[in-house]
């Protein structure tokens, strides 16, 4: 297995309007259960600012390699969050992997 270590982004727009306390619950809840994950690194939330992009919010992590990457895909609060949260809450995202 490969041992570069890999940053997960993911850029999303929600259901709720930009600033709202729903939108502000998701982004608290996202980082607070996700960060609860052990091999999570790094954990950020972001709020886009360009006019490039009408992307709205990001989160990034960090793995240290393949093997915490997919054991952060199939962990059970990652896959409750995305099946409770992600797919009821989210409008639409794009996922970015990179290995550093």
């Amino acid at each position: 297995m490969d041992s570069l270590s890999i940053r997960h982004m993911v850029i999303f727009n929600l259901k709720y309007p930009k600033g709202s306390k729903e939108a502000d619950k998701f982004l608290q809840d996202g980082k607070s259960i996700l960060t609860s994950i052990p091999v999570v690194q790094n954990f950020e939330v972001f709020r886009q600012v360009s006019v490039k992009n009408d992307y709205e919010y990001g989160f990034s992590m960090d793995f240290a390699g393949e093997a915490d990457y997919e054991a952060y895909n199939e962990h059970p609060l990652h896959v409750q969050f995305v099946q409770e949260r992600w797919n009821t809450e989210v409008e639409r995202f794009l996922e970015i992997d990179f290995k550093l």
